[in-house]
């Protein structure tokens, strides 16, 4: 192993994660064309099996680090991971951010060193120069997991070796287990139990959500008259907030299937509601959570009406360009079905298909209710059988990862990359007019261009 600024060295193998894809799967097996919520008619959901085209769950620290700034993500995994990392937050090499990698070379991958202990070195090294880390992740990749390295044992033996100094937890980013949203989901069940037992009474908001925005979502929540409402993850990774049967669960975010339930399996009680994703989705998640503490109509209509009538003013010069227009959303980011609610709803864009990597039923109950009967949904991804049909219908805009935006740029088809959606502050009324131009851009730069 070596280490350097942003590059270090080690692997990782994690049973709870390959037991969470079993759940996930066996769940989504009960459905081959049916869909959740109230409408008599519902959305066509079809399956695909075969090679799929997305980014790895390591992705998801670029928005963990900047959230919890007290810790620190060490990738266990090759100089591949790393420029991965290092190309999705946009740093130079030379710079320290909270995140860097245990660089496996030819030596740990052929069993000539011992990786443990060029671990356990590479920790101390860190530990030394960054006294300030009160939670060090270790996170799994497809290097790590190939060698069987156990990144558990090892955050024992570390967490031990450096007992009231820093905690040390780990999970799997491995894309071989992981889409790149699902790695958030991961590193929240790490933490998950450190959480201490409360039956009191909160809101617990759970999902990453830029500051800003959380701040304004949790004086909303003030006005309205919520009791207590907290966060996961928090702002410090050691200010872990209790969970019991007191402890409402809304959802910021849709990819958080693991967390969900292990949170009910904590006496947790989740809210039903769609996600905070424009004017419609955003009022109707802040209500649900109000009305599950008693608070009265009343109340709610007094904070969300002025939200409401400033969103849709927001949102009508972007619906200028969407309306009409063709959309095609790739399995990439978990967040499509919510995006094609908004877009479809809100923005008036035509739904030509909606690709999920995968689908939770209960978690999705909401949005699939409110999305329009034809919609033609595909769970898991062939890619080539999708760009063919990207291809014969031509939608006015693509949704998709970086990998299969440039050649269909190159195509004539203009895309959305998905990841900028996990990046950008998007949540709430007031965010919605910025969430449409999101997608309002590209279409103005492809009528700008002149293909032959």
């Amino acid at each position: 192993m070596v280490l350097s600024p942003t590059t270090w060295s080690e692997p990782l193998a994690q049973p709870s994660q390959t037991e969470a894809a079993q759940t996930e799967a066996a769940q989504n097996e009960e459905s081959q064309t049916t869909a959740a919520g109230p409408a008599t008619e519902q959305p066509e959901i079809r399956r695909e099996n075969g090679q799929r085209e997305v980014f790895c769950g390591l992705t998801s620290i670029v928005w963990l680090h900047r959230r919890m700034p007290d810790a620190f993500f060490l990738v266990v995994g090759s100089r591949t991971c790393a420029h991965l990392i290092q190309s999705a937050a946009g740093v130079m090499i030379f710079a320290e951010p909270r995140f860097g990698t245990a660089i496996l070379g030819e030596r740990d991958l052929a069993g000539l060193a011992d990786a443990n202990e060029e671990l356990d070195r590479l920790v101390g090294d860190l530990l030394e120069r960054r006294p300030e880390i009160r939670t060090l992740f270790l996170v799994g990749s497809c290097p790590s997991e190939v060698i069987k390295l156990d990144l558990a044992k090892a955050a024992e033996r570390l967490t031990h070796s450096h007992r009231g100094r820093v905690r040390v937890l780990n999970y799997s980013g491995s894309g071989i287990e992981t889409t790149f949203t699902q790695g958030e989901d991961q590193a929240l069940m790490a933490l998950l139990p450190l959480m201490p037992a409360s039956d009191e009474e909160q809101l617990l908001i759970v999902g990453t959500l830029a500051d800003g925005v959380e701040d304004r979502f949790m004086a909303l929540f003030a006005r309205m008259g919520l009791p207590v409402v907290r966060s996961l993850p928090p702002r410090r990774s050691t200010e872990l907030p209790p969970v019991g049967k007191g402890t409402r669960v809304l959802l910021a975010q849709p990819f958080l299937s693991a967390t969900a339930r292990a949170l009910v399996h904590r006496g947790a009680q989740l809210i039903e509601a769609p996600y905070p994703f424009g004017v419609e989705g955003s009022a109707a998640w802040m209500a649900a959570a109000a009305a599950a503490f008693g608070i009265q109509a009343e109340a709610m209509a007094a904070v969300l009406d002025p939200l409401v009538e400033r969103g849709r003013r927001a949102l009508a010069p972007h619906r200028e360009r969407l309306e009409g227009k063709r959309l095609f959303l790739l399995p990439d980011s978990q967040m499509e079905i919510p995006l094609a609610r908004f877009l479809s709803r809100e923005c008036g864009m035509e739904l030509v298909e909606v690709g999920v990597p995968y689908l939770d039923r209960q978690l999705m109950a909401a949005e699939l209710a409110l999305l329009p009967a034809s919609t033609p949904i595909c769970e898991g991804q062939d890619v080539e059988r999708q760009l063919e049909r990207v291809r014969s219908e031509r939608p006015d805009l693509v949704v998709c990862g970086l990998g299969l935006a440039n050649p269909l740029e190159a195509e004539g088809i203009a895309t959305k990359w998905s990841i900028e959606l996990v990046f950008s502050p998007i949540h709430g009324c007031d965010q919605a007019g910025d969430l449409a131009e999101l997608f309002a851009r590209p279409l103005h730069r492809r009528g700008l261009l002149a293909f032959s």
